[in-house]
């Protein structure tokens, strides 16, 4: 471990990581090992997720060739200095602002997109001219193993260097020093990280989850909003950190949430959903038992099927959920949606700002005043409004 890292460093401190034409170059490589192994990274997500190629291709390798293609066009421009604003100190001096690599970068990658959460900032890293550790999700054995395979052959393999393993070895990377971390994943393993930063007070990236609400107001278009609550809710299997974690309504409508969010989950996935090419499953047996705890003595209106066998939870929605019940305290990051009822908005706020800040929220409502009592209550929260006038995807 100590040798890679060193290797890496040494790499990083002869400077060829510096010039925007080696950059640029990089980027290219990568581009074109994307494009040109694209069938070997489809199949590698689809066996560690069950995931159908298109699904794969959708959610992780177009994200990832979008983000390159961005990249390209517009570095130049970003890495040029820019001309700084003079004071009276610097009247007569060329000031400028010239932007350097932070130096050696850590990356530890997420499992539930194992490909485009180590790729995507892998890329912004190699773009700042910096040299990085990626060290992929191990729950992902096939993904890892692909990329430990596909990077060198087509990356500088001395600036970057995949290191592949479990707790051990990401135990033993956060022990070294580096010039910046980015990691995926949750909140518990996020103070891990953070802690283990804080020693070299090293800054860090993170990018954690947390119970993110939806708020249904009876002033909605109900067929929108459960259309979109079932497409993201259920897409990867629930295991999306910015997934509808629950659902605040007035109690007059969870019958007709549920009843559309039924007939949704039938036209995205068929009438056997389990033997649905586009349904996922839990990534493995620990999660699976985790999730499936969650649906003891809770009144389960759809769904709630499983099967520990194929690792199999399908879609599922609970009802007049007791917010101080299990499913309610922790991140579900599965396919379980709760709905627990408030009597208007005003409630919905108080619940939420009474518990921790989510990472998103959303809100389904044509009352323009719904929303702005959300953003001057809840501050530092991601908002996304639909609204009617919104195509329904």
């Amino acid at each position: 471990m100590d040798s890679k890292i060193q290797r890496v460093r040494d790499a990083f401190a002869s400077g060829r990581s510096r010039p925007l034409r080696f950059r640029l170059q990089q980027l290219e490589a990568l581009r074109r090992m994307v494009q040109e192994r694209e069938k070997d990274i489809l199949e590698a997500i689809a066996a560690d997720l069950c995931k159908s190629e298109l699904n794969a291709y959708s959610q992780e390798v177009i994200t990832v060739l979008g983000e390159l293609d961005l990249v390209l066009e517009n570095l130049p421009e970003w890495v040029a200095a820019k001309p700084a604003k003079k004071n009276l100190f610097t009247m007569l001096d060329e000031a400028y602002i010239h932007s350097e690599p932070l130096g050696v970068v850590l990356i530890i990658g997420a499992w539930n997109y194992p490909f485009v959460l180590t790729i995507q900032p892998l890329i912004g890293a190699i773009a700042a001219g910096n040299a990085v550790i990626i060290k992929p999700s191990e729950l992902c054995e096939k993904t890892a193993t692909i990329l430990a395979q596909l990077l060198p052959q087509y990356l500088d393999q001395d600036l970057y260097v995949v290191v592949n393993g479990g707790v051990e070895e990401t135990t033993e990377l956060l022990k070294q020093r580096f010039d910046h971390i980015l990691y995926t994943g949750s909140t518990a393993v996020g103070k891990i990280v953070m802690e283990a930063a804080a020693k070299h007070l090293t800054p860090v990236t993170l990018e954690l989850g947390g119970k993110s609400p939806c708020y249904v107001d009876r002033d909605c278009d109900l067929d929108v909003a459960c259309r979109r609550i079932a497409w993201g809710k259920y897409m990867n299997c629930g295991q999306t950190c910015i997934a509808p974690d629950y659902v605040l309504c007035e109690p007059s409508l969870q019958d007709q949430i549920v009843q559309k969010i039924k007939e949704t989950v039938k036209e995205f996935y068929g009438e056997n959903i389990k033997e649905s090419p586009d349904y996922e499953r839990i990534i493995n047996l620990r999660h699976f038992k985790r999730i499936q705890s969650l649906l003891e003595g809770q009144k389960i209106a759809f769904g709630g099927e499983t099967d520990e066998a194929t690792r199999y939870i399908a879609p599922t929605i609970l009802t007049d959920v007791d917010p101080e019940t299990k499913v309610m305290q922790e991140e579900i990051f599965g396919p379980i949606l709760p709905i627990v009822p408030v009597r208007n908005a005003d409630e919905a706020i108080k619940f939420i700002n009474n518990r921790e800040k989510p990472l998103a929220f959303y809100i389904f409502s044509h009352n323009e005043k719904v929303p702005v009592g959300w953003a001057l209550t809840t501050a530092n929260i991601v908002l996304i409004l639909s609204r009617i006038n919104v195509p329904a995807y």
